[in-house]
């Protein structure tokens, strides 16, 4: 459930005249945040590292070519800029103008482009594209794909030797030749039930498997995923906007307990096309393989075979030419879940692999031996690797993103792969906030991007281990400028002591004149679910530049990360939540609202509201529904009302099986409070989210009314689950919340 960062009006209630708000002079304005002529925050340009991170390359507007784009080449130390691929360069034949540059990637030897262009969506992302070859010498440019249809391939790739492009094509695996000769199947089943070389929809949301197949080093076979998707439930979205007839959009997505897709791994030699399928113990559709990559070398895959329940994940080896595999290493956790690792990095000439693991109760970096029997810690101390960054053999250190002593921040840590385990911290003390790094090949370099609560990022260049200044890319004036201008005061963050040892983060912001012998209304902002965190000393982009305006207009705003967040703070504290999500986390939040109003006598009690997103608008109408005594108003978006409505991926992984956990399935399910509703709620959705279901606001709907609860509620037509498609979508959703805040919770100190 997670919202990527609502017109069509069903059932919705009148709210009355809008109040007028005492707007505080130089105060933020919707329009500033939201509308035609807001700020943007500036980012830097997508790059891609070229060698050892010397140069790298970025898409910049041509200067010659009208309506075209360079390539441009950027010397890493000193900023010296030159076109290494003229938009010229990109005009087909015969065309009035150059290729728009989608995405691109070069060939190993430097010798090819591969441009994607005519990008079109494909569930979460711009998949499907047309792909265009240049030849750097020749300048010869050609389309791949001859004889496939328009804007229809995905997830092209260059073999290891550059020979070869492979991609997907309605579901079945291809290769080309970069020198011509047409495009050849390598796999001939793929149907709307049969999936090769991509993931199904739950595999790319819940494991980020997009693009499932990959290269051999020696470039002669590819390994792939095959789903095989019959017997799946079908999910049916409605379009209805898009001509005089309803437009009905199948889905295959298997819901928790019911029948996962089949899936099948295997090889397939690029020169005859002879698969040959790995041996897995046990049921296809009651395991799952989250992860499989080369295992450093052309005869052995490297696979995680997980069970449903998702507590074991196990690494295979498995032989490419006979399909044998042997288990060489467990990781498990008997009470909980265990997470897949990103591919493993090989050491030391294959002879180990890289691994994250919460084995001791923190989540670790090894370096585990290829038989798996030794297992190296290399990152010790009671704290959490966030991500590692950077695995660099040569230089013998490993960069990973923490925060030992913070939760709420992210640092550069680094420490050796070899020798006395010990930690550096690679981030300059004194710089708090939270630090994001894409780091070159061979760690001399990296981008280096840090923000605040209260300031936009900025990023620049940095060379590393000293982690030394070169160049500033983006600072983002216009933003800062803004927020300087604007009356505000810092946010606090802090703890909440709710008993029992447990304190949980926090953060408030008030309002510019807050006198704390008024009592002012309280909007807490929650998500609390393990896929993510909100207590965060990072900058929020347009959510945080709202809870400013909300709290210059007179609210106090805050946010609390229940037990179970994902944040860095051990192991048991993410996994509590198991198999009671949405029970223990908004119990938590009631505790803490709670010990805020006792301890801070300025909060408001008679005007105490609450809102989310996606698992956070579950957390809301779990709020409102189960301690409907402490919550006056709610706003929930996309919200999962029913866990049996969501994926069976997330939702099995976190709470069980449903034969195995009824009572949690039901508990933790706000539709099955819907009938304690005493305050004000407007719930929020896209009729198109592919995510979480618009079904889920008609059940909810149905059983709120079933019950006589009156409810606002408003359906965005089309919309997906970040409900920002089309113009003014976003206006005008948050000019309606801040509406209805205003009416049903009014701002100002009493």
């Amino acid at each position: 459930m997670r919202f990527r960062l609502i017109l069509l009006l069903v059932g919705m209630v009148s709210i009355g005249p809008l109040p007028s708000f005492a707007q505080p002079q130089g105060g933020l304005e919707l329009d500033q945040i939201y509308g035609a002529q807001a700020v943007e925050l500036e980012r830097a340009e997508t790059t891609k590292w070229l060698g050892r991170g010397d140069h790298y390359t970025i898409v910049q507007p041509s200067a010659t070519t009208p309506s075209g784009s360079d390539i441009v080449r950027i010397e890493t130390a000193s900023g010296v800029r030159d076109v290494l691929v003229a938009a010229s360069d990109l005009r087909p034949d015969g065309a009035a103008a150059p290729l728009t540059i989608d995405d691109y990637q070069w060939s190993p030897d430097g010798r090819y482009l591969l441009v994607a262009t005519n990008a079109q969506r494909f569930r979460r992302n711009r998949a499907l594209a047309d792909y265009w070859l240049l030849d750097l010498r020749s300048k010869a440019l050609h389309r791949l794909g001859a004889g496939l249809e328009p804007s229809s391939m995905m997830h092209a790739e260059f073999s290891p030797d550059g020979r070869l492009v492979a991609y997907v094509y309605r579901n079945n695996l291809y290769v080309e030749p970069v020198a011509g000769g047409g495009p050849r199947p390598l796999t001939n089943d793929g149907s709307d039930l049969i999936v090769n070389g991509i993931g199904d929809a739950v595999y790319e949301e819940e494991f980020f498997l997009a693009k499932a197949f990959t290269w051999s080093p020696d470039s002669r076979r590819i390994a792939f995923w095959r789903f095989d998707t019959e017997g799946v439930g079908t999910f049916y979205m409605i379009r209805n906007t898009g001509g005089q007839y309803s437009e009905p959009v199948p889905l295959q997505y298997p819901k928790p307990g019911t029948t996962l897709s089949a899936v099948r791994i295997g090889t397939v030699a690029v020169a005859d096309g002879r698969t040959t399928w790995f041996r897995l113990e046990g049921d296809p559709r009651q395991n799952y393989v989250p992860r499989m990559s080369w295992a450093d070398r052309p005869d052995e895959v490297i696979i995680q075979y997980m069970n449903r329940l998702q507590n074991r994940n196990e690494v295979l080896m498995g032989d490419a030419e006979t399909g044998a595999t042997r288990r060489v290493f467990l990781d498990e956790d008997a009470t909980a879940w265990v997470e897949a690792n990103d591919d493993p990095v090989w050491l030391d000439g294959g002879k180990a692999f890289t691994w994250l693991s919460e084995r001791d109760g923190w989540r670790h970096f090894y370096i585990v031996s290829r038989d798996g029997q030794r297992l190296d810690l290399r990152t010790p101390g009671e704290f959490d690797v966030v991500s590692v960054e950077s695995v660099d053999e040569e230089s013998g250190w490993v960069y990973f993103i923490a925060s030992p002593d913070d939760p709420t921040r992210r640092y550069l840590f680094r420490a050796p792969l070899k020798g006395d385990a010990r930690i550096e911290r690679v981030t300059p003390q004194g710089l708090p906030g939270t630090h994001a790094y894409a780091i070159a090949p061979g760690a001399r370099w990296a981008f280096h991007s840090f923000s605040t609560f209260h300031e936009p990022p900025r990023t620049g260049v940095v060379s590393l281990p000293a982690h030394a200044a070169t160049r500033g890319i983006v600072d983002n004036e216009d933003m800062r400028a803004l927020l300087a201008a604007t009356p505000r005061q810092e946010t606090e963050f802090f703890r909440i002591d709710i008993g029992g040892g447990v304190r949980l983060d926090a953060w408030m912001i008030r309002p510019a004149d807050f006198d704390p012998s008024k009592k002012y209304p309280l909007l807490l902002h929650v998500y609390s679910e393990p896929a993510g965190q909100t207590v965060a000393d990072r900058w929020g982009g347009d959510r945080t530049l709202w809870h400013m305006m909300l709290a210059q207009r007179g609210y106090l705003v805050a946010s609390v990360d229940s037990r179970g967040a994902n944040s860095p703070r051990g192991r048991d504290w993410r996994k509590s939540i198991y198999r009671q999500v949405g029970i223990l986390a908004s119990a938590d939040q009631a505790a803490a609202l709670r010990r805020m109003m006792a301890d801070r006598p300025y909060i408001d009690p008679e005007r105490v509201g609450i809102w989310g997103a996606s698992g956070g608008g579950a957390m809301t109408l779990n709020a409102l529904f189960r301690y409907p005594d402490l919550y006056r108003t709610g706003i929930a978006i996309a919200s999962p009302a029913n866990q049996l409505l969501y994926n069976a991926i997330y939702q099995e992984r976190y709470m069980g099986l449903p034969d195995e956990n009824a009572e949690g399935y039901r508990d933790g399910s706000p539709i099955n409070f819907a009938g304690n509703l005493r305050g004000n709620l407007l719930i929020i959705h896209g009729t198109g989210d592919d995510n979480v279901h618009y079904q889920n606001l008609e059940q909810l709907a149905d059983r709120l009314i079933a019950e006589n609860k009156q409810f606002s509620m408003m359906a965005y037509p089309d919309r997906t689950h970040s409900i920002s498609e089309g113009p003014n979508t976003r206006l005008h959703m948050f000019t309606m919340m801040t509406d209805y805040l205003g009416e049903h919770l009014p701002p100002g100190g009493r």
